[in-house]
């Protein structure tokens, strides 16, 4: 069986109810979608199970707003919630992380050759879950997860190929440049899943397309979000290790700003405290200190800034927009 999905602890009535909603709806069906799997990938893949199911709440509540019945969008929320799984499972690999969800990743737990093949298998079992799902618009939904799937795995080339590059002056990565990454990387995931309610709801072309910008912005807002608790977040309710962006040396949204925004000797200093990386407290303060993290919140602000005004702009259901908006808005809170 799956783990348990579980709720955040800050959102309003009609989002959390939504929000509940959809893990009563989707768990049984996600975790029927994994008893096809062989069992020890199944093994796998439930050992990273169990957040708190937003993007298939996404995905439901989209198909709600588009006044369809959230049972039609449901094949989404389970397809959505395995490719979410899947990069995990292959993002631990790459990023070297060895905890998920304070437990160790699935990668230290079985193996890097294990985890790659379970990735494998929930990436296809997402594909096969929406083709078997039937229905007229089931084809067209294939087409916006393999689509969102490109950009997933653009950016993430983009983010790897990043820690190739220097802290600071030519050739150094841009604010603007990671932004853009990360609308791919972590955007068009949620873009995907608002998208997919919309179109297995039955939606026209606009109002889909207005609900996948929606969510490709608070995606960007979620990953501002991640970028400040990789470096000052609570092991305790990350899951994750302390500094553990700045001990990695990962060049984030908070680090780019910060660099960006100092003078020349400070960001040199900076450059050098980074590269060293055996100092992560004192780095932390020094970019807390020029700025990073403020402008960092500020940024996801804005980006659900952006997503709201999408939601504005198409004919959706009142009420499930007002558990939408509430639920996009969580995101950038979700750790307290």
């Amino acid at each position: 069986m799956i783990q348990e999905l579980q709720p955040p602890a800050a959102l309003d009535g009609a989002a959390a109810d939504a929000l509940a909603r959809a893990r009563a709806r989707t768990a049984p069906a996600l975790d029927a979608a994994l008893g096809q799997l062989d069992p020890w990938l199944r093994e796998m893949a439930a050992h990273t199970t169990g957040g708190k199911g937003l993007r298939p709440a996404l995905v439901l509540l989209a198909a709600e707003a588009v006044g369809a019945d959230p049972e039609d969008a449901l094949p989404g929320a389970v397809a959505v919630e395995l490719i979410h799984t899947f990069s995990l499972v292959h993002d631990d690999i790459m990023d070297g992380d060895e905890r998920r969800r304070s437990r160790p990743a699935v990668w230290k737990a079985y193996g890097t050759g294990p985890a790659v093949l379970a990735g494998d298998a929930l990436h296809t079992l997402a594909l096969d879950t929406l083709l078997r799902s039937g229905g007229p618009h089931a084809h067209s939904a294939v087409r916006h997860l393999v689509h969102a799937l490109g950009d997933l795995v653009r950016g993430q080339a983009e983010d790897l190929r990043f820690e190739n590059r220097p802290w600071y002056g030519p050739g150094a990565v841009t604010p603007h440049a990671y932004r853009r990454m990360a609308e791919r990387k972590t955007g068009a995931l949620f873009g995907c899943a608002t998208a997919l309610g919309a179109v297995l709801g039955g939606a026209p072309h606009r109002t889909v397309e207005a609900l996948r910008r929606a969510g490709r912005h608070a995606g960007v807002a979620f990953q501002a979000s991640d970028d400040v608790l990789g470096i000052w977040g609570d092991p305790a309710l990350t899951g994750k290790p302390v500094y553990g962006d700045l001990r990695r040396g990962k060049k984030t949204l908070p680090v780019l700003t910060a660099l960006a925004g100092a003078p020349p000797a400070h960001a040199r200093a900076l450059t050098a405290l980074l590269a060293a990386g055996d100092r992560p407290a004192e780095a932390a303060a020094r970019i807390e200190a020029a700025g990073g993290r403020t402008a960092t919140v500020a940024e996801a602000g804005r980006q659900l800034g952006i997503a709201g005004r999408y939601l504005s702009a198409a004919p959706l259901d009142p009420a499930a927009v007002h558990a939408l908006r509430n639920l996009l808005s969580f995101l950038p809170d979700r750790h307290g």
